[in-house]
């Protein structure tokens, strides 16, 4: 009888034991999968995104679905002081709104802490005219309207520059006027808010005029006289994707981007922009 009752106390015993390592597989696993379930969820901050950027967006999100099982969500944010600040506070885990030049700019003025992590497009500003139909066409002493904020004034001058207008003092990666070595052409550069370059086309002979004024001011391919160039000088406002500093080589973020960077977002980018945008993670640097 005894027997029979050490036996039965040590068949429950195992039985006991079987269902709490049951438990902690059915518990303990199932918690897991739904952590790493979790962590498959990426938040990317972009700033003003338009419907042509949302249609990007959605096809890349549904690459990195079915590609990569990662859930992309866009958070979209008015101005371009806040995604970088999201993205360090945590409240984004990538963003994709700036160029390299915004970038480095930023993170001089707030501690640095923010990295880029892949190529999206670059898209070339352009030098438009209402007067003259080519860049030869420019007469010694033509007066050009350029932004005067540091950043954009900057990449007008290497606009000029590159055109053979203007000679710039070398090794420096941002200009000013003060830079400029040589003029042959005796240019009068008018220096104005960077929402206004394309208002004045009317009262100067040219303009160097940001993308997003250029439409609004009824500028186009008929008005160009000279597009930037992918070059060494405008590799600074190549844009890009970019993660908080320490996880540059997180492969949930790696995997974001190798969704962005398809055959696919090449196309829908010609679709929506022509050659106003240009996708540039695989274009050679000359």
């Amino acid at each position: 009888m005894r027997k029979r009752r050490r036996r039965n106390t040590i068949i429950w015993s195992i039985i006991g034991v079987l269902i709490i390592i049951a438990g902690w597989f059915s518990f303990g696993l199932g918690l897991n999968f739904n952590n790493q379930a979790q962590n498959k969820v990426v938040t990317v901050g972009v700033v003003g995104q338009s419907k042509q950027d949302a249609a990007i967006w959605k096809s890349v999100a549904k690459t990195a679905k079915e590609k990569y099982s990662i859930t992309i969500k866009i958070k979209n944010f008015t101005d371009y002081n806040q995604p970088n600040k999201a993205l360090k506070s945590g409240d984004v885990d990538l963003n994709a709104f700036q160029h390299y030049a915004f970038l480095d700019a930023w993170n001089k003025s707030n501690g640095g802490g923010v990295v880029p992590i892949g190529k999206t497009y670059i898209a070339p500003i352009r030098l438009y005219s209402k007067k003259y139909h080519k860049l030869a066409g420019l007469p010694d002493g033509a007066t050009i309207a350029i932004p005067n904020d540091a950043t954009n004034e900057s990449r007008a001058l290497f606009v000029l520059k590159n055109a053979g207008l203007i000679d710039l003092r070398k090794g420096k990666t941002l200009v000013t006027v003060a830079d400029i070595t040589k003029n042959p052409h005796n240019l009068k550069l008018k220096e104005i808010s960077t929402e206004q370059t394309g208002r004045v086309i009317n009262s100067v002979d040219a303009s160097v005029v940001n993308n997003d004024y250029a439409g609004p001011a009824g500028l186009g391919d008929k008005q160009t006289i000279y597009i930037e160039p992918v070059n060494k000088d405008s590799k600074q406002w190549i844009n890009i994707i970019c993660a908080r500093k320490g996880e540059e080589n997180n492969k949930l973020y790696k995997d974001v981007v190798k969704a962005f960077q398809t055959k696919k977002t090449k196309q829908l980018t010609k679709h929506f922009y022509g050659d106003s945008q240009i996708t540039a993670w695989d274009i050679k640097i000359k």
